[in-house]
């Protein structure tokens, strides 16, 4: 079988979302620690080098050797240096005690750990061969003054941030979070801590968005449940548009009688994306409702999930200068077998674990429904298969991590 006619391909569905992602022009300057989770605007040159002189990365003895393939039997130690001191120079063929992250003193020229020596009174004997150069940490090895730290356009980090302020940076000029405005659609759901009606289900995809839209920067304005009406849904986009950057929805794209949101955004924008040949996630639609763009995520929870991570998460990240979108695959053995393929590009939740013999391997959760919340709660990554395509157990399968999709 083939996926439906009129269902858009995956990938160039994914590429028209990001296409139509423009990023925003306003900036700020934070201190570092605020920084945290957000997208460079400019990039950072360093104004020192790092390390910013030659320093031991041992606790044992500066050399000054003259001859490593005729050594003596024994260097006498002339001068103690600890990290934050600075000593003399270094007569030949004598050493220096010195301790980790202290400056080399002039005319060493070799690190020896103080295990691979032996005291004798005032010297030390050597007990392991030597190299030039070794266990000596060189100005400038990791930056460079003068050279590029970060890009604009990266997410800061807690690497990024600990770089920056290795080189002396306090603040950093980042882009503003975007205002994204969420809602939920469906008489039938109820928030938690309420009882539930007849029919009723718990309202959890307001959990889940909120929670991957906090991890993303994004300041959130949530509009709660809205009831299955058409004047209702159109209302709620009205308002949400004129106070966000975007607006993503849960509920209301498919095709039933009920699902009144699609029909609000043509009335009020334009819908350009709707219905994906993946699986889960087909009804998930894209347009514009006045200036602010329009996500419209299905209502199955696993669905929401999963197409907020593959085509709104990075949809958010490039609105917020990110450059990096691009999806980053694992392979491991499968640990199963799937014997009947979707027409459907599908994704499938795993758990890394362990055969009998220790070997990396990817179990199944045994129902992949899309409204089996269990499964991600469970699952540690997606296995992206193709259309049409069986797994037999021992397949190679390439997986995404959701921990990375969730950064």
């Amino acid at each position: 079988m083939k996926p439906r006619a009129n269902l858009l391909n995956f990938e160039d569905a994914r590429q028209t979302l990001l296409a139509s992602a423009v990023p925003l022009n306003a900036t700020e300057t934070l201190p570092l620690l605020a920084a945290l989770g957000r997208t460079l605007a400019q990039a950072i040159m360093s104004p020192i080098s790092v390390p910013g002189f030659d320093n031991s990365a041992m606790d044992g003895y500066a050399l000054n050797v003259q001859n490593i393939e005729e050594l003596p039997a024994h260097f006498p130690v002339t001068q103690r240096i600890a990290a934050g001191q600075t000593g003399t120079p270094l007569a030949p063929n004598t050493a220096a005690r010195i301790f980790t992250g202290a400056p080399v003193p002039e005319g060493a020229n070799v690190v020896v750990p103080q295990e691979h020596t032996q005291d004798r009174e005032g010297s030390i004997a050597l007990t392991h061969p030597i190299e030039q150069m070794q266990h000596i940490r060189c100005k400038g090895e990791d930056i460079a003054a003068g050279g590029l730290v970060l890009a604009a356009g990266q997410r800061l980090g807690a690497p990024h941030l600990a770089m920056l302020a290795s080189i002396g940076v306090a603040t950093a000029t980042v882009f503003k979070p975007l205002n994204v405005g969420v809602f939920f659609t469906g008489d039938e759901l109820t928030e938690p801590g309420q009882a539930l009606a007849p029919g009723a289900i718990y309202n959890s995809n307001r959990y889940a968005i909120n929670a991957l839209l906090a991890q993303l920067g994004c300041t959130v304005n949530d509009y709660g449940i809205v009831r299955d009406s058409a004047e209702a849904t159109r209302e709620a986009l009205s308002k949400a548009a004129r106070e966000n950057d975007v607006i993503i929805t849960c509920g209301g794209v498919s095709v039933g009688e009920e699902d009144h949101v699609k029909a609000a955004v043509i009335a009020l924008g334009s819908l350009d994306l709707w219905q994906i040949s993946m699986k889960p996630g087909k009804p998930l639609a894209y347009g514009r409702v006045g200036q602010a763009d329009f996500i419209g995520l299905p209502g199955n929870p696993v669905s929401a999930f999963v197409t907020f991570l593959l085509m709104a998460r990075p949809f958010l990240l490039k609105r917020m200068g990110a450059t990096d979108t691009a999806l980053k695959y694992l392979t491991a053995t499968a640990n199963f077998d799937w014997p009947k393929p979707d027409r459907r590009r599908e994704f499938l939740r795993v758990k890394i674990t362990q055969d009998a013999s220790g070997t990396p391997v990817l179990d199944l959760w045994p129902n992949q429904g899309s409204g089996v919340m269990s499964s991600l709660a469970w699952a540690d990554g997606l296995v992206d298969l193709p259309s049409e395509t069986k797994i037999a157990r021992g397949d190679t399968l390439r997986y995404l991590s959701l921990s990375e999709l969730q950064y």
